[in-house]
């Protein structure tokens, strides 16, 4: 079975999941939870991750990735909703992109109600905690 190339590209204070107000977004680390969807999908997904609390180094990611990849994940944390060059990247590139966010953002803060990656996005998905990202991988298989 040919395995395809998925990314899941997360950005600022992503890294803190587990202790950053686990009230919003849980106690488990990424990493761990990374361990569990690796194993989930080894059969029909490559998982690559990739965290950076840098824009540069975020659309660097996507610039590397967005031609020979089959699908990306992505949770631009704040970035999402002022990063014009974010969403720039995610229009330049051809590999389809899911917006995945933990929080309904919808529900929080209005600022937080506005993604300049939606419009360039196949799809997004709020609001279901980690499972975010396992609906998402389910939509590469």
């Amino acid at each position: 079975m040919v395995h395809k190339k998925i990314l899941i590209l997360n950005g600022p204070n992503l890294n803190l999941l587990g202790t950053r107000e686990p009230e919003i977004y849980g106690h488990q680390t990424f990493e761990q939870f990374l361990e569990i969807l690796t194993e989930k999908f080894k059969d029909s997904l490559d998982i690559a991750y990739f965290q950076s609390n840098e824009e540069g180094a975020l659309i660097n990611k996507l610039h590397e990735v967005g031609f020979s990849y089959d699908g990306i994940i992505f949770n631009a944390g704040g970035y999402t909703h002022t990063s014009i060059a974010l969403g720039d990247a995610v229009a330049a590139i051809k590999t389809p992109v899911i917006e995945v966010h933990i929080s309904n953002v919808h529900a929080r803060e209005a600022f937080r109600g506005h993604s300049y990656l939606s419009p360039n996005c196949k799809g997004i998905i709020v609001g279901f905690g980690l499972r975010g990202y396992e609906l998402a991988l389910n939509s590469f298989q």
